[in-house]
């Protein structure tokens, strides 16, 4: 069964999944106008965005009540974090979002990232989908 969005195109499949390359909702764009970490934290701003953007503005959005990270708001949508990043940095242009950067950590090396904390992170993630 497919999904119908806005015009009555096809964007969605139930058997073969999305049928719409992931490049193609961020316009080809690979790059965002605002650097995001993964860990960058966002949330919504109450203004509204700016007509004309694409169904998953309005998603990412709609996840953006309260602070999330970039990382999760890519796993909720399932795209990759580039085109998520490109979708963010859309909102945040346009009012409707803003962004924080994370905490920075002391320098040196406690301040590196804990790779079995991102893969007991991941492996969450995975368990809720």
């Amino acid at each position: 069964m497919r999904r119908r969005q806005r015009g009555g195109e096809a964007w969605y499949d139930d058997a073969a999944g999305r049928l719409v390359r992931p490049y193609t909702i961020s316009n080809g764009r690979t790059r965002p106008t605002a650097h995001f970490d993964l860990l960058t934290m966002v949330m919504a701003t109450g203004r509204r965005p700016v007509a004309g953007q694409g169904p998953e503005h309005a998603q990412v959005l709609g996840l953006c009540g309260g602070p999330v990270s970039v990382a999760e708001i890519a796993a909720h949508i399932r795209l990759p974090a580039v085109v998520t990043k490109v979708l963010l940095a859309d909102l945040v242009d346009c009012g409707a979002l803003t962004a924080r950067a994370p905490a920075a950590v002391s320098a040196g090396p406690a301040s590196r990232t804990d790779r079995a904390l991102l893969e007991a992170v991941l492996n969450g993630l995975r368990k809720r989908l």
